[in-house]
């Protein structure tokens, strides 16, 4: 546990035990307190406090005990902080909080150019997606203007089961993770219009593993016709998925899958060699703490 007492800190913080805390900054109106809190009673683990009790994770934060009390058993319901025996500590699922930025920014700089290209010779949107949970969140995109049901943007939630690209990312799943992940209820606010049972989505998964693409028609809203292929690292795990998405009113599934289909897939391989090389570059670390790739030093 830890102990002391707040001293007043010249960088505009304060610090406690040595571990400093954000300054607060609720003079503006759209600040949200309960957000900075949450994020300051993650900020309180660190290496040498991975397990904590409430009141030495109160103290650390700066916060009442039943405040952060709250807090700890809110993000203990959302998977990121376990309890165990009157302590608290963080999950793997914290990672989730910067690791998905972290390589949807790598990712997208090396997407980009085949994206582009992409959409240049089908004149259609292409997007890259994630699986957070039972949805897909989009993490690049390259828009064509359309009139659709739904519109899109990065960090748009979709459920993943109606889409091309969540059939793509669930069925790189094992079949009983993928079940797992599909319990969880949807964030994204919205009743896709296909709601298949357990063997339907099992069926449906297996023809994505056989064939290596995926098509969904109408299936999360009317209108909406797409078709997605995997993007795959340097040992061959699927990272995210690439799609190609029209308006079901003016392209046939057979333009669909007999022109654009082929123009993904080509794309999505690209991608995929390419992060490959990126990953396999040797990393020099730069005096400020980055990396940066060798190809890149010249």
């Amino acid at each position: 546990m830890l102990v002391g007492r707040y001293l007043n800190n010249p960088q505009g913080g304060e610090a406690y035990g040595g571990r400093t805390t954000v300054a607060r900054r609720d003079s503006g109106p759209d600040f949200v307190e309960s957000i900075a809190r949450g994020l300051d009673v993650i900020r309180a683990f660190g290496p040498r406090q991975p397990v904590m009790t409430l009141a030495a994770v109160a103290a650390a934060a700066g916060l009442p005990r039943p405040t952060a009390r709250r807090i700890l058993l809110t993000l203990e319901e959302l998977g990121y902080v376990r309890a165990a025996a009157g302590r608290f500590e963080l999950t793997p699922r914290v990672l989730d909080l910067g690791m998905s930025y972290v390589l949807s920014r790598g990712l997208w700089e090396i997407a980009r150019p085949h994206m582009e290209q992409l959409v240049a010779r089908t004149h259609e949107s292409s997007s890259v997606a994630q699986l957070d949970g039972s949805d897909i969140v989009y993490v690049a995109r390259v828009a064509v203007p359309k009139i659709v049901t739904l519109a899109v943007t990065i960090g748009t939630r979709f459920p993943a089961m109606a889409t091309s690209l969540g059939k793509i990312l669930l069925a790189a799943l094992p079949p009983g993770e993928a079940e797992r992940v599909l319990a969880e209820p949807t964030r994204s606010g919205i009743t896709a219009r296909w709601q298949p049972g357990a063997d339907e989505r099992a069926a449906a998964l297996r023809e994505v593993r056989a064939r290596g693409w995926a098509l969904t028609d109408e299936q999360l809203a009317p209108g909406i016709r797409s078709v997605a292929a995997p993007l795959r690292d340097g040992e061959g795990r699927v990272i995210a998925a690439l799609n190609v998405t029209v308006h079901a009113a003016e392209t046939p599934i057979e333009v669909l899958t007999g022109e654009y289909l082929p123009l993904l897939l080509q794309a999505a391989g690209a991608i995929s060699a390419d992060w490959a090389a990126c990953q396999a570059a040797p990393q020099i670390v730069k005096p400020g703490g980055g990396r940066v790739s060798a190809e890149r030093t010249g």
